[in-house]
C-alpha cells in the first residue's frame, strides 16, 4: 500500500487500485505560458512548440491529437523558470495558489487534470483484509475531521423544515422526549457549515442546539 497523488499514478502508468482519496495535496496540473503570449499558445497553435515537463507521459497523453506533436522534455525540479530561460514556449505543471506560477510570468493555458492524494494498494496483493481494516480506520478518521455531532430539540409539526436542512450524512437520528409534542434530533453536519446551520433550525424552531467534536468514526 501506499500514499501519492494521483498525478504520479497517471504519469507512471503503474497497475494500482485506487483505494481512496484522501482529500488532501489537492492541486491541478496544467498547460502554463508566458502571460502575454497566452492567447498565441491555445488549441492547434501549440503544434511544433518546445514543451518542458516533469510529467512527459500525461504531456504527451494530452497533445496526442496535434500535428506535429510539441517536442517534449523532461526537466526536474523549477520547471516553471524554462519559459524565462528561453527553453520552452511552454510548461506543464503542478499549480496550486498559483504564486510560483505567477511570480514566474505564467498564466494557465488549459487544465489537463484535477490531483489530490490517494491510497493506493497492490492489484495483486494477498492482503486484502488488512487493506479494507486500514482504508475504514483512514475514511472514518477523515470523516471526524470534517463533521461534527449536532443536537437538537424539534417540536414535531416542524420537523420536515428541519431535516431539510440537516438532511444528514446518510438520515438523521430521531429520539422521543418525554413532551410527546417534541423530538430529539441528531445528526452529522460539515463543520465548516455548523454556524450557519444553527442560525437555519434556531429560525424554523429547534431549541438546546449543541454540538459535539468526533475523534474518530464509522459511517
Amino acid at each position: 500500500m501506499g500514499i501519492t497523488g494521483q498525478d504520479m499514478v497517471k504519469e507512471t502508468r503503474a497497475e494500482v487500485d485506487t483505494q481512496m482519496n484522501l482529500g488532501f495535496g489537492k492541486c491541478k496540473l496544467c498547460l502554463l505560458g508566458p502571460e502575454k503570449k497566452i492567447e498565441k499558445l491555445k488549441g492547434s497553435s501549440m503544434a511544433g512548440m518546445r514543451v518542458v515537463t516533469s510529467f512527459p507521459n500525461i504531456a504527451a497523453d494530452f497533445f496526442k491529437d496535434l500535428v506535429p506533436k510539441p517536442k517534449i522534455q523532461y526537466v526536474s525540479g523549477s520547471v516553471e523558470v524554462a519559459c524565462a530561460l528561453g527553453l520552452a514556449d511552454a510548461v506543464v505543471d503542478l499549480v496550486e495558489t498559483g504564486t510560483t506560477m505567477r511570480a514566474a510570468g505564467l498564466d494557465i493555458i488549459e487544465k489537463i487534470m484535477d490531483t489530490q492524494c490517494v491510497l493506493i494498494s497492490n492489484t495483486k496483493t494477498k492482503h486484502k483484509a488488512m487493506i479494507k481494516t486500514l482504508r475504514g480506520r483512514l475514511d472514518g478518521y477523515i470523516t471526524a475531521q470534517k463533521y461534527i455531532l449536532m443536537v437538537y430539540n424539534m417540536p414535531k409539526d416542524r420537523l420536515k423544515d428541519a431535516i431539510a436542512i440537516t438532511p444528514g450524512k446518510r438520515s438523521p437520528s430521531l429520539m422521543s422526549l418525554e413532551d410527546s409534542n417534541w423530538v430529539a434530533v441528531s445528526v452529522l453536519v460539515l463543520k465548516s457549515q455548523a454556524s450557519n446551520i444553527m442560525d437555519k433550525l434556531e429560525s424554523v424552531g429547534a431549541r438546546d442546539i449543541l454540538c459535539t467534536s468526533l475523534v474518530n468514526c464509522r459511517v
